[in-house]
Formats: structure tokens, sequence, C-alpha cells
């Protein structure tokens, strides 16, 4: 009967992570919530990417953990 037991809450704590990953249905409050977000427009999206100026200058973004001149030998 103890070895009975013992299966049993093992197999149990084995189910525990599969029930914890299977997937909730939504409730109503999520999909009503979906519904109404704001729909989003491709040409006002490329026209504020447009806006964004150019660098004049390329960034580096190794620029501060490399010396900018080679190291001097010291005599």
């Amino acid at each position: 009967m103890k070895t009975l037991t013992i299966a049993a809450f093992i197999l149990a704590l084995l189910a525990l992570p599969a029930h914890a990953q299977a997937r909730r249905p939504q409730g109503e409050e999520q999909k009503a919530k979906q519904d109404t977000r704001p729909k989003v427009d491709e040409n006002a999206y490329k026209a504020a990417l447009d806006r964004i100026p150019e660098p004049k200058e390329k960034y580096d973004p190794w620029g501060v953990a490399r010396p900018a001149e080679p190291a001097r030998k010291s005599r």
C-alpha cells in the first residue's frame, strides 16, 4: 500500500508541469479589448519613418570599447 501511495504521489508531481502549460481560453474581456485596438495605418507608419532625419556621421557602437588611435610604443 505504501508503494502505491508513493507511485501516485510521483505521478501527480509529474503531471503538474504539463497542467501548468495548458492553454487557457481567453475571457470575454480580452476579446473585447482586442476589438477596440486602433488599426495601424501602413502609410502613416512609412511616413513617420521618412520624417526621421539621417545621421550626419555613422554610429559606431564599439567606439568606446576600442581606442581611437593605435597604442604608441613607449621607449
